[in-house]
């Protein structure tokens, strides 16, 4: 266990952000796992609403820090081209 004042304060710091980070990578998979389930329900409507959902909170996670920018736009184009197959799928 840490002996100095600066080492202790460290493993409490580290406690509480690793607690953070297992919450948005939770969110992050929960969300993204909503969206494909209402694709695959091939529910139109669930899927629109819960992909608007995933575009907001992962962009929100950017601007705090804990996505960067690159991996949320990836993230929600590979969301958005499933909902997009899945509309034209519906159209036809």
């Amino acid at each position: 266990m840490a002996n100095h004042k600066s080492a202790e304060k460290r493993v409490r710091q580290t406690k509480k952000r690793t607690a953070r980070n297992r919450f948005y990578r939770t969110r992050i998979k929960n969300i993204t796992r909503a969206v494909l389930e209402a694709i695959e329900a091939k529910d139109v409507e669930a899927a629109e609403k819960a992909f608007k959902l995933a575009n907001k909170n992962f962009h929100k996670y950017v601007s705090k820090g804990v996505l960067k920018k690159n991996t949320a736009a990836r993230k929600v184009s590979r969301l958005n081209i499933k909902l997009n197959q899945l509309k034209k799928s519906q159209a036809a």
